[in-house]
């Protein structure tokens, strides 16, 4: 059996054109105000369902045992509003709001936390909050003109997305960017 580990998280990636191409618009913008930004590249944007870190070879089969027992119907979410963490003072990620489709993706949640926390997979500390990164602050550079951006993208609508599947996908980092594969796939059940 190989030792290797498997950096990893269960996802929703992000498949709706129109929303990505509002998302890109909106970091020009955030760009313009002169800030160190690591801008996450649309097409590995995702909604982290659970982070799961560097796991066992060994570990990622039962974790894709444990999805397939995941149900859900298909449903749509809708982003709008941008957000930070951890707050607009000391900005560290720049994100995308869920409204619509926050209950549904809460309780696939609830259906993996169980039964990651049996396989010995310590909880994620900050919780289960919904969110689409969009990008990273790298410095405090411009940081004024930063949070004033965003205090005026707060109620921003991006668009409404079908949600058919979650994915348990792979991030391999390289020095240009995370690299994501998908390893396995759950479909929604009618």
């Amino acid at each position: 059996m190989s030792g290797e580990r498997v950096r990893s998280f269960i996802a929703v990636d992000l498949d709706e054109i129109e929303i990505k191409n509002r998302i890109t618009r909106t970091q020009q913008d955030l760009e313009q105000t002169g800030a160190s930004l690591k801008i996450v590249q649309p097409e590995i944007m995702h909604l982290t369902l659970r982070f799961l870190g560097e796991i066992p070879q060994a570990t990622v089969q039962r974790v894709i045992e444990a999805m397939d027992e995941i149900r859900f119907s298909p449903f749509e979410a809708e982003f709008r509003g941008v957000g930070v963490f951890p707050n607009i003072r000391r900005i560290s990620v720049i994100w995308i709001g869920i409204t619509t489709g926050q209950q549904q993706l809460a309780k696939i949640f609830e259906q993996i936390e169980p039964r990651l926390r049996q396989m010995g997979l310590e909880p994620d500390n900050k919780g289960f909050s919904p969110h689409l990164t969009i990008a990273r602050v790298r410095s405090g550079l411009n940081k004024e003109a930063l949070a004033k951006s965003i205090e005026n993208m707060r109620e921003v609508e991006f668009g409404k997305m079908a949600i058919n599947a979650v994915r348990l996908k792979k991030s391999t980092l390289t020095p240009r960017g995370p690299i994501y594969t998908t390893l396995h796939e759950v479909n929604a059940t009618s």
